[in-house]
């Protein structure tokens, strides 16, 4: 590697920063594509054994007998107005690339189930999912199919560990969608997908039907304005003991102390994210109290959201938390 004041020093001098060091061996002829979209070459005959680096080459230390230092080189084949264009953030995500989906957790269980309107990490010791994650479209919110409230048992899940309707009974909690069902309404199993119970956790009342559903329909506001968004949302725990729910022993269900949500929009201008975090509990709050960004919510949840931006996407819209972009206000 070559040092970080020599490389200055170049940049001043030439007054471009489009160099790469060239790490192929100086015993070939080939040209090969570097990152950033720059043609690296070697084989000028200007050198012994004709081997060496491009004509013009503006190498930093010694030559050696075959051409420029190896560890030093810095050719380029071609001009900085022939490179092709850095991708910008409007490039990514493309549509149904599964932008939305976490990365992998780590020490938790976690069963990935794939449905017609999103997909949920399943954890089979809580009896909850670790989260949700669907893409959602003005296409999307066009109403085809009405609310069903047919909650159902995964019938991917064994009977004797699939929660049923009957395990809320009593309890004091509403079964609250994390995908909701007004998002699901342009598909017949979309909506049915969207009340099994592997979607589900125990939500305050007044939480479900008021603040957390006043987020639902922001959501999908910001679809209608912006044309595509991708949302992840699920439960938190928090460290100590849990309340849990449920008659029978080996399912009880555990009763999560948070809610986070996190959306993503990149067919905006400029592209951006954001998250929430709800206490379980009821309260009519503005929505602007339980904004954050989505570095804070990953640092509360443990879970690494959109891992297939580019690092230097992800980490621009993630670390930046603008309420009035969104039209949140106290």
């Amino acid at each position: 590697m070559y040092g970080k004041q020599t490389t200055q020093n170049i940049q001043q001098q030439t007054g471009y920063r489009g160099y790469y060091p060239c790490s192929l061996s100086l015993f070939s002829n080939s040209r090969v594509r570097a990152s950033g979209g720059n043609l690296l070459r070697q084989g000028n005959a200007g050198t012994e054994d004709g081997q060496g680096c491009e004509p013009g080459c503006r190498q930093v230390g010694r030559e050696t007998a075959r051409g420029c230092h190896p560890a030093l080189c810095l050719c380029t084949a071609s001009s900085p107005k022939k490179q092709q264009k850095e991708p910008s953030l409007k490039d990514f995500p493309k549509p149904g690339t599964g932008i939305e989906i976490p990365a992998a957790l780590k020490k938790r269980s976690e069963l990935i189930l794939k449905r017609k309107g999103y997909t949920t990490s399943y954890n089979r010791e809580w009896k909850l999912p670790n989260w949700v994650a669907w893409e959602l479209t003005p296409e999307k919110l066009i109403e085809r199919e009405g609310r069903t409230n047919d909650f159902l048992p995964d019938p991917d899940l064994p009977e004797k560990e699939a929660v049923t309707t009957k395990d809320y009974k009593s309890s004091g909690y509403d079964r609250g969608h994390m995908c909701p069902a007004g998002d699901s309404r342009w598909h017949w199993k979309a909506m049915q997908e969207s009340f099994y119970m592997t979607n589900m956790c125990p939500q305050n009342h007044k939480l479900n039907s008021g603040d957390w559903k006043e987020l639902e329909e922001a959501c999908r506001r910001w679809a209608k304005q912006e044309g595509r968004i991708y949302i992840v949302c699920g439960p938190i725990l928090y460290q100590g003991n849990h309340k849990t729910i449920g008659k029978q022993a080996d399912r009880r269900i555990i009763v999560p102390e948070a809610f986070f949500k996190v959306v993503l929009c990149m067919e905006s201008n400029p592209p951006r994210a954001i998250g929430f975090i709800y206490k379980n509990e009821g309260g009519n709050r503005p929505m602007s109290s339980y904004v954050n960004s989505v570095d804070q919510v990953e640092r509360i949840t443990g879970i690494d959201f959109f891992p297939a931006l580019p690092d230097e996407i992800e980490a621009k819209v993630e670390a930046a938390c603008d309420p009035k972009l969104w039209k949140i206000t106290d």
